[in-house]
């Protein structure tokens, strides 16, 4: 846990001398990979399931580095909304309790509409 509060204070006080133009880019970069990723997932998860060799470990693996950039993201979205807070845990969480990915619509989870979230949290749209 304190690991992970000195990394967020790093990664805020190293973003805040960077100029809005080049967070930009970063989160053009960013959701450009996640894009990609997460389009490597589904291919991943289908041959997995062709070939009957479903690797739980691989997919939770490749889960964390998409939750990782998705948080980039956000911390970034943060900085040039002129936010300097940046939220520990999950941004967005639905009231079946499972996160909402960036730009999500609806819960994968469950179903229901991403505007309605639990915990006080805002959904991203």
């Amino acid at each position: 846990m304190a690991r992970r509060r000195e990394q967020q204070a790093t990664t805020q006080t190293a973003y805040e001398g960077a100029a809005p133009r080049d967070l930009k880019r970063e989160r053009k970069a960013l959701v450009s990979f996640r894009e990609d990723r997460l389009r490597d997932l589904g291919g991943l998860a289908l041959e997995m399931y062709k070939r009957d060799r479903f690797d739980a470990g691989l997919v939770v693996e490749r889960c964390a580095e998409l939750v990782a950039v998705e948080a980039r993201v956000q911390e970034i979205d943060a900085l040039l909304d002129g936010s300097v807070a940046i939220r520990g845990g999950v941004a967005a969480v639905c009231t079946c309790g499972a996160p909402l990915l960036l730009g999500a619509r609806f819960c994968a989870t469950c179903g229901r509409p991403a505007g309605r979230t639990a915990r006080g949290d805002t959904a991203v749209s």
